[in-house]
Order: C-alpha cells, then sequence, then structure tokens
C-alpha cells in the first residue's frame, strides 16, 4: 500500500490531494484549497498538509510520497516535483478516463494538451500571458461589473444578445468592457460575449494540436464556468469539430490527483530499486 500526496501550486490558489493506492484500488481520502492572496505559499502548502493528514487520519511519517507540481518546485518537505502538463493529464484521466484532451485555464493563462488513454502527454500549445483567457482577467471583469465570480457563468446562461468583445489581449478587452458598462450594456450580453471570445481562443489552441474529437476535460480554476464550458461548447459545434466539452466537479483539483498519482507510481519504482526517497 502507498500512500501520497499532491500539492499544485497555481499562481492564485494552492490544491493538495491525498491518495492511497494498493493494487488497483485508488482511494481519495483528502483535499484542500486556499487562495494564496496576500499569504506567503509556503505556509499555505504546509498548512495543506497538515489539513489533509487531519481528514484522512493519518501521521506525516505515514506518507510515502509528497509530490508537488505547478510553481510548487522549490517547496520543502517535499519528495519530488512533476511538471504541470503531466499531472493535469494523469489527473484528467483520472476524473474522466474518456479524455483525450485537456483545457487547463488557470489564473494567468491557459493550456491546450493532447493526451493519450494512459496519461501520456502528446503535444501541447499555451496561450500569453497578456491574452483576455484567464481567471484572474475575468476576476477584474467582475470586479467592474459589481458581481461575485460565482455569479459569472450563471450570468452569462442568461444573455440573448452578447456583445463582442476584443479576443487580443486582457487590456483591451478590459477597455471593452468599461466602454459597454458606460453605455448600459447588460452584464449578461457582456459575460456572453467574454466567454465567446476566450472560447475562440481556446478552440484554436485545440485545433493548432490536432484536437478534432473525443472528450476534452476542462481543468483549472475555470474549469466549472458553466458559461465558459457553454460558449466552448457552442464555438465547437458551429465548426463541426467532433469534440465534447466537458467538466468534473473536481477539476480544479486535476494538477493535485496527477501529483499524487505519479509520486505514488515513482515511489513503487524506487521502491523496487531499493532506492527509496527522502523528503527534501
Amino acid at each position: 500500500m502507498t500512500t501520497a500526496i499532491g500539492i499544485d501550486v497555481g499562481s492564485g490558489v494552492i490544491k493538495t490531494a491525498l491518495f492511497r493506492i494498493a493494487g488497483d484500488n485508488v482511494e481519495w481520502l483528502a483535499r484542500w484549497n486556499a487562495r494564496i492572496r496576500q499569504r506567503d505559499a509556503h505556509t499555505l502548502v504546509e498548512e495543506s498538509i497538515g489539513a489533509v493528514l487531519e481528514q484522512s487520519g493519518l501521521k506525516r511519517q505515514q506518507i510515502s510520497y509528497i509530490a508537488s507540481t505547478g510553481e510548487g518546485e522549490t517547496l520543502k518537505g517535499t519528495t519530488g516535483h512533476f511538471y504541470s502538463m503531466t499531472t493535469h493529464a494523469r489527473g484528467a484521466i483520472y476524473l474522466n478516463p474518456d479524455a483525450r484532451a485537456v483545457l487547463d485555464i488557470g489564473a494567468l493563462n491557459g493550456r491546450a494538451i493532447s493526451i493519450d488513454e494512459k496519461s501520456k502527454v502528446l503535444t501541447y500549445r499555451m496561450t500569453s500571458q497578456c491574452a483576455s483567457g484567464s481567471g484572474q482577467f475575468l476576476e477584474n471583469i467582475a470586479r467592474y461589473l459589481g458581481i461575485g465570480q460565482d455569479e459569472i457563468g450563471s450570468l452569462s446562461l442568461q444573455s440573448t444578445t452578447p456583445e463582442k468583445v476584443s479576443g487580443i489581449c486582457a487590456v483591451l478587452a478590459e477597455t471593452d468592457v468599461i466602454n459597454m458598462v458606460s453605455r448600459s450594456i447588460a452584464p449578461c450580453d457582456i459575460l456572453r460575449g467574454i466567454h465567446e471570445s476566450m472560447a475562440d481562443r481556446l478552440i484554436k489552441l485545440l485545433k493548432s494540436i490536432g484536437v478534432n474529437q473525443g472528450v476534452v476535460l476542462m481543468t483549472g480554476g475555470l474549469a466549472l464556468d458553466v458559461g465558459l464550458v457553454k460558449a466552448i461548447q457552442d464555438g465547437m459545434d458551429k465548426q463541426n469539430m467532433g469534440t465534447q466539452v466537458a467538466a468534473h466537479p473536481d477539476s480544479m483539483f486535476a494538477g493535485a490527483i496527477g501529483a499524487a498519482l505519479w509520486g505514488a507510481f515513482r515511489y513503487q519504482k524506487l521502491k523496487e530499486r531499493g532506492q527509496l526517497p527522502k523528503a527534501s
């Protein structure tokens, strides 16, 4: 039996997952997440480890492997680090075995990843950090509109006449939104226009890496934005793509899940060689 913790340090949120693996039995024991804001990421990581240990009833010495991913490469107390594309790929297959591509949309950028049934990364492509297709961008828009982030998706679905928004960069898009607010454009139409602009960029990413069929699983902080998911599917349908976009209630944990599962796999391989790892 192997126990492993995966810690995904994003630009805005830290996600942590604890798994127990015994042969083919994979059990998700505990999870934790928190926004970083102005807090120290290293302190939050330690807090996250303590939280999942308390939830599971395990002690730290009972953990076989602590794996980091994302921006957690320099974390102390971890056993090893995995690139985030590989962890999101592994997490995606855990959440949806039919997934053959991943759309990971974080606080600063988005990326499309093509994967196979064993979660191997085949190819990928990312947006630029200035692109109007990120979590931070939507946070700013919500602030301009005076709404909560959790209202964005549902409001977007109410739109009947979407307002076109610049898809070139976040600065131009935000300027567009400010002008729309001054013209009393309904927030739902502004949000649907933003989602359509984001969807167009993300679909282009998918097509650029040859994803034209199968299930595309959304991961990252915007995976549960129902307005964005709908805009992406509508855009795919208009372009006659044979793809289906999907989200999972635990999509935001994909990176942490993948880190934990790869950590457990690495631990077993090293154990077979008599080279058990130690935390840094």
